[in-house]
């Protein structure tokens, strides 16, 4: 097997471990309060950026796809139960862009040391394939609105926020790293092994 098929082999056997189900049960639930009491950053016009993304990348991140993908399923459903049952049916659509992100933040982010060019990778990728293209899609199908009408407003508001974003990402995810590894028990950042592609 190479090292990228690997990768989700490391990831499934990290779901054996007390400290990663704890960690991810933690950042799973700051994703949804973040979500529940609106904090966001808010720039004209009309543009928002929110801070949930953060946990789905530090799982990601520190656990790899695997874990990334679960705990997007369980983000969204346990969110869509937590606080969203007042705004209609659930969707699962929303549920597979959810899973889809968490695989990219682990694809780009896992096991590898951060750097500023996998952070804009990781957030470019998020934001084209779930944001921009997943996401309209579910827009589409359950609002009724034209595909081609969402993605006029979508595009550029994603475009927009992504440096904000990516900047937000890098120090963030470095704060994470530092916290992580200052964990009693944790291996040393050197023990973790760097993949061969960029």
């Amino acid at each position: 097997m190479s090292k990228n098929e690997n990768i989700f082999v490391r990831s499934l056997k990290e779901l054996k471990s007390t400290r990663c189900l704890a960690l991810t049960a933690l950042l799973i639930s700051i994703n949804i309060a973040l979500d529940l009491m609106g904090l966001q950053i808010k720039l004209p016009p009309n543009l928002r950026i929110g801070f949930g993304f953060l946990c789905n990348a530090a799982i990601g991140m520190l656990f790899g796809p695997a874990v990334g993908m679960t705990a997007g399923v369980c983000t969204d459903v346990l969110g869509y139960f937590a606080g969203n049952l007042t705004m209609g049916a659930y969707f699962p659509g929303f549920t597979l862009t959810a899973v889809v992100g968490g695989l990219l933040w682990g694809l780009w982010l896992y096991p590898r040391k951060l750097s500023v060019g996998r952070a804009i990778g990781a957030k470019l990728c998020v934001n084209v394939i779930c944001n921009i293209g997943l996401n309209t899609l579910w827009l589409t199908i359950t609002g009724g609105k034209a595909m081609s009408v969402l993605l006029a407003l979508r595009v550029p508001k994603n475009l927009l926020i992504l440096p904000a974003e990516v900047a937000i990402l890098y120090f963030a995810m470095k704060l994470v790293l530092r916290m992580y590894y200052a964990l009693p028990g944790t291996p040393s950042e050197k023990c973790v092994p760097e993949s061969n592609t960029q």
